[in-house]
């Protein structure tokens, strides 16, 4: 029910109703939807918006505070930003406004209901009110640069629509996943050490190779895998109450008696079966008859197992002692010759360990203390993967047998609030600064680490020094903040480093969540246009300014450039003048942004010419793709 005749609008929303404003179809770029709204006090946040062009709605925008300003008598102004309403500038010939709960049938008024009109200054709410400065950029195009490998661009989940160019087959469930049963494991001390129904292998390897994705899949070289989908490590009928238990099911406990003290497993049957090496030969056999028939490789990388040095605290139920130097080395070499004897050009990867202490000592050396470290200096003191290089590669020596072909660990920052949600000015901008300790000599790690971890470079120094030829991967990774710019940034700024340094692979963990500001970042790298644009296959280099970070990339034939340029200031644009130094000059170029609030990257539109001068508002990512003639 609505009455139009004299005065504001006024519209019945009982009934999740609502009020459509037609037009013939409209494609041009609006600065924002404005209008005034008097509603009862009751109603709340009721109140969304949408666009649409005939039967193809955009996504609606629930109106709260943010788009609010309080007038007289009951009266709010509301403007809703075009870049939320209409991030990609689709055409639309409607507007909706409708109840998003259920309210009553008292009028609501509107008046004064405007498409205001576009200005680049109302992109991001910031910019227009920010101080600015200005910044000298330059790319050298006169340099050879290096290739990227495709597989930095990888994820540890499902891919669904996301446009990786990997996907791992990881995690801690994966140390015992039965594939003879296809689909069970056990989610260890992440859940109560329970088996439990889990993907098929075989539907990961296909998805993968539908989808033309290199694809890594975990061998568990733990011993044992999971013996059904039911049964549980600690169940309270045997160990009695326990400090926990699994709310679904009150028989399973935590492995943790009433009094604190974690309980002494039984046996490994209760839950799992033997996995011997001979078990994952045939599992890889099976895999390589299968792509026989298909006439292409399905796994592009078996890695072995995950985290094992954390196995006494994660699948304790089978594993309680902690893994030393020559049990790591000993398992790396039995189910490495099992995989390599059932596929010989197969690309192997390890030890998957998970941090900082265990890039340099054991488990048994965590259990005892790392001052004490009695199993690395059993083994002449060096560092736990230098030994390990060295041991390997005298391996290959004296057999022939090549049992690794990648070095790979994991990464996670370790100062407090970065891997998680905060989002406050202090932990964003920690954020940002933690990703440094991945390639930055200079840095020092802000945590308990308080060490220069410059982890890329230091995997590259240790496979020249103990294993030269190897491959190196950070296998997980994830700065945190995904619901907050600070992560987006923080994951462009990873993305980039990665094909500057040369990482040959990399997996996000677990995978960016649909819609959030990390994926529009791993977007800026692989579909910024939603056309497929993406970053380019050669890595040239930059002179980056203080605050910002430019990336620069170009094809093979030299003609066709992606530069990414992120502004890591929360509070300041950048007038930043990028000299494309030896190029040849640009002949056409669009601009893609990201920026707090933005519902996805923001098309700035084509532009023609070779000057590039251009803002980059406050924690922003910016894309340049160009055409040189």
């Amino acid at each position: 029910m609505h009455q139009l005749s004299v005065g504001p609008a006024l519209i019945n929303f009982s009934q999740y109703g609502g009020w459509i404003l037609h037009h013939d179809p409209l494609t041009v770029k609006f600065g924002g939807l404005s209008f005034q709204m008097q509603a009862p006090a009751s109603y709340g946040k009721f109140l969304q918006v949408q666009l649409a062009n005939g039967g193809d709605p955009l996504p609606p925008v629930a109106i709260g505070v943010e788009h609010t300003l309080k007038l007289r008598d009951g009266w709010v102004q509301i403007y809703v930003p075009w870049v939320e309403i209409n991030p990609s500038a689709q055409p639309f010939d409607r507007i909706t406004l409708h109840a998003k709960v259920s309210v009553g049938s008292e009028w609501v008024r509107f008046d004064k209901v405007t498409l205001t009109q576009y200005s680049s200054l109302n992109a991001p709410p910031a910019a227009a009110t920010a101080a600015t400065r200005s910044a000298t950029l330059s790319v050298d195009c006169r340099a050879a640069g290096h290739a990227i490998s495709p597989y930095i661009y990888g994820v540890a989940g499902s891919i669904g629509d996301l446009p990786a160019t990997a996907s791992r087959w990881g995690g801690n469930p994966r140390t015992r996943y039965n594939w003879q049963l296809g689909n069970a494991n056990n989610v260890g001390k992440d859940w109560f050490f329970e088996n439990v129904k889990t993907e098929d292998y075989r539907d990961f390897l296909a998805d993968n190779t539908r989808q033309h994705v290199f694809a890594a899949l975990t061998i568990p070289l733990i011993g044992w895998v999971a013996k059904d989908t039911s049964s549980a490590g600690f169940p309270s009928s045997t160990y009695g109450p326990q400090q926990a238990h699994d709310p679904y099911r009150a028989d399973v406990g935590n492995g943790v008696g009433s009094d604190g003290v974690q309980l002494k497993p039984g046996s490994p049957t209760l839950t799992s079966v033997p996995a011997p090496p001979a078990m994952m030969r045939n599992w890889v056999e099976t895999i390589v008859r299968k792509d026989a028939t298909a006439a292409g490789r399905s796994v592009g990388m078996y890695i072995l197992d995950n985290e094992p040095s954390l196995w006494n605290h994660t699948h304790r139920d089978v594993h309680p002692d902690p893994v030393g130097y020559e049990e790591l080395l000993d398992r790396t070499i039995q189910y490495g010759t099992a995989i390599r004897s059932a596929d010989p050009r197969a690309r192997i990867a390890g030890p998957a360990e998970w941090g900082w202490t265990n890039y340099f000592y054991s488990a048994q050396d965590a259990a005892i203390g790392f001052n004490l470290r009695p199993d690395r200096r059993a083994h002449g003191d060096v560092p736990l993967l230098q030994w390990y290089l060295t041991q390997a590669r005298e391996h290959e020596r004296k057999t022939g047998i090549r049992v690794l072909d990648v070095l790979d660990l994991h990464f996670y920052p370790q100062a407090a609030g970065v891997y998680g949600a905060a989002s406050d000015p202090a932990s964003a901008a920690l954020r940002l600064r933690s990703t440094r300790a991945l390639w930055d000599p200079t840095y020092k790690d802000e945590s308990w680490i308080n060490d220069t971890v410059r982890l890329i470079p230091r995997m590259r120094e240790w496979v020249q020094q103990n294993y030269p030829g190897l491959e190196i991967s950070i296998g997980e990774y994830n700065f945190g903040g995904e619901q907050h710019i600070s992560g987006a940034l923080a994951l462009a700024e990873a993305l980039g480093h990665f094909g500057v340094e040369g990482l040959d692979y990399a997996f996000y963990w677990f995978a960016p969540p649909k819609g959030s500001p990390v994926d529009w970042a791993f977007r800026a790298y692989r579909d910024f246009d939603g056309k497929g644009g993406q970053f380019l296959s050669r890595s040239m280099p930059t002179r980056t300014a203080s605050g910002v970070s430019l990336f620069a990339s170009r094809d093979e034939t030299g003609k066709h450039l992606v530069l990414i340029a992120l502004n890591l200031d929360p509070k300041t644009n950048v007038n930043a003048a990028i000299d494309l130094d030896g190029c040849a000059p640009a002949l056409t170029r669009k601009k893609f942004t990201y920026f707090s609030g933005a519902a996805s990257l923001i098309n700035d539109g084509d532009k023609a010419g070779a000057d590039l001068h251009e803002t980059l508002p406050p924690y922003s990512i910016n894309v340049f793709d160009i055409v040189l003639q």
